[in-house]
């Protein structure tokens, strides 16, 4: 293997070794904090649905049970979270390895030695060993949000050359949005939107007397046979005084 071949080959399995370090990491932050959020928020919709109705609706009370559903789904990871949490210090502590062995042999201009390829081949043997198979939902996006954004990746890109929809963006949050985003325009199919401003809304003016008194209304429905109904008879306003 020439210094090229490795330099390759050591920023590849960096990105392996990133990637699955960040799943962890995201994996360990979920069932750590969600569970608590979740509640938080819960409690205070909860709270504030004493003195707004409308948050004691079916749709929000629906909304806030999905969420319940949820935190109960991530318990079912909290009785590993210490397995998860050690496996992401060693996959970082193998990341930094793997780090200062690029640095060792990008700063040669020689071949590189059987001992630098045998490290190359252990840090390998020792990510397999360390990775859990088993992920939280969602935790993908979430790792490629910590390692692309939050964590140094210069010596990688420079052999690798992340792109943004080929690397940076996990291709299911991509097909999400896309689903997401035709779904959303189905559903305003043939429909009419009409935004209001404030200023629109302050100089509509409102129904009043000749004083400049503004009058309520107040509709009220009557059954009554077809025939009965006279032209005009269709609506019957009855005013109130202010």
């Amino acid at each position: 293997m020439n210094r090229d071949a490795l330099l390759k080959s050591i920023a590849e399995l960096g990105y392996n070794i990133g990637i699955g370090c960040k799943k962890h990491w995201a994996t360990l932050d979920v069932v750590d904090k969600v569970p608590g959020i979740i509640g938080f928020l819960s409690m205070a919709v909860g709270i504030f649905a004493l003195i707004i109705d409308e948050l004691s609706a079916k749709i929000p009370s629906a909304i806030m049970l999905v969420f319940g559903i949820c935190a109960l789904y991530i318990t079912y990871y909290d009785h590993k979270k210490e397995d998860y949490e050690t496996a992401a210090q060693k996959l970082t502590e193998l990341l930094d390895e793997l780090r200062d062995l690029y640095r060792e042999v990008q700063g040669v201009s020689t071949s590189p030695t059987p001992e630098q390829i045998n490290r190359l081949l252990d840090i390998r043997k020792a990510y397999y060993k360390t990775c859990l198979s088993k992920q939280i939902i969602f935790s993908d996006w979430y790792a490629h949000y910590k390692f692309f954004w939050q964590h140094q990746i210069s010596w990688m890109d420079e052999q690798l050359k992340f792109k943004l929809f080929r690397d940076k963006l996990p291709l299911s949050m991509m097909l999400f949005i896309l689903v997401a985003v035709g779904v959303s325009a189905y559903g305003l199919q043939d429909k009419t939107l009409r935004v209001v401003n404030k200023v629109e809304v302050r100089n509509t003016p409102a129904n009043s007397t000749s004083n400049g008194h503004a009058w309520h209304f107040r509709m009220t429905w009557t059954a009554c046979s077809v025939d009965k109904i006279a032209p005009g008879d269709f609506l019957k306003w009855s005013q109130i005084a202010p």
